[in-house]
């Protein structure tokens, strides 16, 4: 027995010093302290630094300024010639629900049925996605991840009420590591009057009377004002009594916060009639508001701003809404709400052209968007709409150190992210585009006389 017990210490002991060991190894194999120095730096909360010094923390930005003293044991970036910025932010994907969206096993961006409030986007998300790391590349660092968004890549219903969106960074083993907060809004598509539709199994147009449109309109509207009233007295019954009083239902459940307007509605409208209409609904419904899409959004500009409603904007580089539009609507309507006071962000809406996030930035400064709105359409504007601007979105003190170390400005194309921070651990850019080109780039030459 004594043997026996003084194996187990033994065992014990090893296994205590192999553990210390490999721990301190671990630690100095992945600092927890970095300075950036001699860099320009986009704070996004004052002006920006000419010849500035980063200083990272267990995750966190430390210090930000010019003349700071570099801490010892950091490790040290010289970031001469370079500028650093806050890491871009993408409000609208499907990232990691939809991988390949021809095949339907990878995809896993909405549930069937109408109604699905209790459904939350973080939980389906697949962290070893391809398509993260080719979009942090990119410099994009966080993104809002939404069932149904109706982007490139999206394929299925979306229903009336999809779901939760959750807003992620896109680093991470699991879902636990990569979240910034689970649930940010309920995401709803608004319901239209359609008076044609493809009717695939003649594969041409089907009319539709404009009354008999309208009814079906409104039939979906008055649905959804019951779901909503059935939401608003199971909150009442959750406020008033023992669980054992009702009996629990979990959709309404996750709609108790939308009623009691803790979380917002992420609402889908392009149109501007269609707009007004969701507005003036949740208006009457003294619901929250986030305007997707919005493809019309400028014709409505002005309630918007009364209402104080922000918008997250589909790619400047897609079609008009109608044959009739101007074909630069999309890309002049950035500059009119800026100028109207409208609160807006840039989203992508999908995953495949998530990385060109920046590029959509850019195209509307080319007609006539100021430059620091555009840049900031993709960083703190994104963060203050979804109400995680005390997290992300600027430089500053005591923020998540989601960070990109650039040779120029972010929106150009032709920009390289050189160095990129994520929760304060810098993060490899290395992706599946870079690999592939790579391998394609050094592809040998044919030999004389081969076909």
């Amino acid at each position: 027995m004594k043997r026996l017990k003084w194996i187990e210490l033994s065992v014990a002991s090893t296994a205590a010093a192999c553990s210390f060991f490999l721990g301190a190894s671990a630690q100095a194999q992945t600092p927890t302290t970095y300075a950036l120095t001699h860099a320009k730096i986009f704070t996004l909360a004052g002006a920006p630094i000419e010849d500035g010094t980063l200083v990272i923390r267990d995750g966190k930005i430390a210090a930000v300024g010019p003349n700071l003293e570099v801490p010892s044991g950091a490790q040290v970036i010289d970031a001469k010639g370079l500028q650093i910025y806050p890491g871009l932010f993408d409000p609208l994907t499907q990232m990691g629900l939809s991988e390949i969206s021809a095949v339907n096993a990878t995809v896993d961006s909405s549930e069937t049925g109408a109604y699905n409030p209790d459904v939350v986007a973080a939980t389906a998300v697949f962290p070893s996605s391809e398509h993260i790391p080719v979009t942090r590349a990119a410099g994009i660092t966080e993104v809002l991840v939404a069932p149904g968004s109706g982007g490139f890549d999206f394929s299925g219903s979306r229903g009336v009420i999809g779901g939760q969106a959750s807003a992620i960074h896109l680093a991470g083993w699991t879902i636990n590591e990569m979240l910034i907060k689970r649930s940010v809004a309920m995401v709803l598509t608004w319901p239209t009057i359609q008076t044609a539709s493809f009717d695939v199994a003649t594969f041409s147009r089907k009319d539709k009377p404009f009354t008999e449109a309208k009814q079906d309109y409104e039939k979906q509207v008055n649905e959804l004002t019951d779901y909503l009233d059935r939401a608003r007295h199971y909150a009442q019954a959750m406020g008033h009594g023992g669980p054992s009083d009702f009996q629990r239902d979990v959709k309404l459940e996750a709609l108790a916060p939308v009623v009691r307007g803790q979380l917002p509605l992420l609402i889908f409208a392009d149109r501007a009639r269609d707009i007004r209409n969701a507005v003036e609904y949740c208006d009457k419904q003294k619901l929250r508001m986030i305007l997707a899409g919005g493809g019309e959004a400028y014709k409505v500009k002005d309630l918007l701003r009364s209402k104080g409603i922000p918008v997250i904007l589909r790619p400047t580089l897609t079609l008009p809404e109608e044959e009739d539009d101007a074909y630069d609507s999309l890309l002049t309507q950035p500059a009119e709400l800026a100028a109207a006071g409208v609160k807006f962000a840039f989203g992508s809406f999908d995953n495949s052209f998530a990385r060109r996030l920046g590029q959509q930035a850019a195209n509307a400064v080319a007609y006539g968007l100021p430059y620091e709105e555009a840049l900031k359409a993709v960083t703190l504007y994104p963060a203050q709409i979804l109400g995680v601007s005390d997290q992300v979105g600027t430089l500053e003190t005591g923020k998540v150190a989601n960070i990109i170390v650039t040779n120029g400005d972010p929106l150009e194309l032709t920009t390289d992210v050189k160095f990129l921070f994520i929760k304060g651990q810098q993060t490899s850019l290395d992706n599946r585009h870079l690999r592939l080109y790579e391998k394609y780039s050094n592809r040998p030459k044919p030999t004389t006389g081969a076909n």
